[in-house]
């Protein structure tokens, strides 16, 4: 594979791109360099994720671009990778025959050898590598990690789910919970501050449920409070949590330790229990609002962000109604929302999916007419007129300025020429519901 150019495109979520830079990390190490693009690259693999709407047809669509290169470039390899991988299996070898390599989830650390096999004078005879096994226990390590940014390392923790809501394909295409030692976790995150890296984002399907497999007794707080106090590291986020596996420990430490980010990702998905009950959310609404009190008295301002659903299957116009208000109680300073669709596999994929797709876009716009609301009103409170450290991330969408994250994870716009990975204090001029705009403070 010497001299071959590769180029991973990815689809979903943080899990998804810290397994393309692992993806990257095997192939640089076997003699193949990174391609500008698509149309430079020997080798395209797309990283896919089975959450969003209609998850294989986005798949099955886009490789049907890619399929164009292949025409000219007999020698030219696609790959599929990830949750849509592991979801299709054979059956993306079969529906779209010109893909050369299917892999799920587990098996990231066999692409180079299956790329080997490709290679072969015989390859054609071979049809497509499709290798979708779950492995043990235990993740498997993979130590080369080509990453894409110079100052942020994501960590896996742990990988799967052992949660079962009716919604959600995650168990299925991820696979049961499996956790990383401690000890090798706290040695990347050593290894990522000596090579320079100054933020640290812990990565798992359920997170804050991480248990040492080496050691029973260190849970999520303990290897969080560890990460925070490694020397050279200054911030430490972590994603994405579920609101049963927060211990009032994890919250502590979350309030009482500035290196850990003051903001938190709480799932809330519906305001109504009854719904959490249809869902398999393992808490009631309730419960979620004492959480979130929780969270309100641990020490210092936490911004919270979430996820909600609506028209899930059986959702009365009440139910609906009691998301808003609970929306409206927790001031939630950031919201993905979505209108429920069913994905296989799933135990609601067997319900009937009962609310009209013009109900849905209904219910979604209101709700994101309110979380628009509260966004602009948090944002000219918590944010107007106010000085925050910056994190710079690199050039603003206008071309010109520069954007950084704030500890609460804001993205702010300002002028300025610095890199990536530089500091910047600023101060907040305007805003809106979905952007802040700053200048540099001073003595920068």
């Amino acid at each position: 594979m010497t001299s071959k150019r590769f180029f991973i495109e990815t689809f979903g979520c943080q899990m998804n791109e810290h397994d393309s830079e692992k993806i990257a990390g095997l192939l640089a190490h076997r003699g193949m360099v990174p391609a500008g693009s698509l149309e430079d690259a020997d080798l395209f693999i797309l990283n896919t994720c089975s959450v969003r709407e209609k998850a294989a047809q986005k798949v099955y669509s886009r490789l049907g671009e890619v399929k164009r290169r292949k025409r000219n470039h007999k020698d030219f390899i696609i790959g599929v990778v990830g949750c849509v991988a592991q979801q299709e299996g054979e059956a993306i070898a079969a529906r779209a025959p010109y893909v050369d390599l299917v892999v799920g989830t587990h098996m990231y650390h066999a692409i180079p050898d299956l790329l080997d096999r490709i290679g072969q004078p015989n390859r054609s005879e071979t049809g497509a590598q499709v290798l979708t096994e779950f492995v043990g226990d235990s993740p498997v390590e993979i130590e080369p990690v080509l990453r894409q940014t110079g100052f942020r390392a994501s960590i896996t923790i742990m990988e799967g789910c052992n949660k079962k809501c009716s919604f959600c394909i995650v168990p299925y295409t991820r696979g049961k919970e499996r956790n990383r030692p401690a000890r090798i976790i706290l040695d990347e995150c050593s290894r990522a501050a000596d090579q320079g890296f100054t933020e640290v984002l812990l990565l798992g399907q359920t997170v804050n449920s991480y248990r040492d497999p080496e050691h029973a007794r260190i849970r999520f707080s303990d290897l969080l409070e560890r990460v925070a106090s490694t020397a050279g590291i200054r911030r430490v986020r972590f994603t994405s949590p579920h609101p049963r596996a927060f211990s009032d420990r994890t919250i502590e430490v979350v309030g009482g330790l500035q290196t850990v980010c003051n903001q938190v990702h709480l799932p809330l998905q519906s305001g109504s229990t009854r719904v959490l009950r249809r869902m398999r959310r393992q808490y009631t609404r309730e419960w979620y609002l004492e959480l979130v009190e929780k969270f309100r008295s641990c020490g210092r301002p936490i911004s919270l962000s979430t996820d909600v659903i609506v028209g899930f299957p059986g959702e009365t116009g009440e139910d609906f109604d009691e998301t808003l208000t609970a929306v409206e109680a927790v001031q939630f300073e950031s919201m993905f929302s979505f209108k429920y669709s069913p994905r296989p596999y799933t135990e609601a994929f067997e319900w009937s999916d009962d609310v009209p797709e013009t109900e849905k876009g209904r219910r979604l716009a209101l709700l994101q007419q309110l979380q628009r609301r509260i966004q602009l009103r948090l944002h000219e409170e918590n944010y107007l007129g106010k000085r925050f450290e910056l994190l710079v991330e690199g050039t603003a969408r206008d071309g010109v300025n520069r954007f950084g994250r704030t500890t609460t994870n804001k993205v702010v716009n300002f002028a300025g020429n610095e890199p990536p990975g530089t500091y910047v204090l600023v101060e907040v001029t305007s805003v809106g519901p979905n952007s802040l705009l700053a200048t540099k403070v001073a003595g920068n």
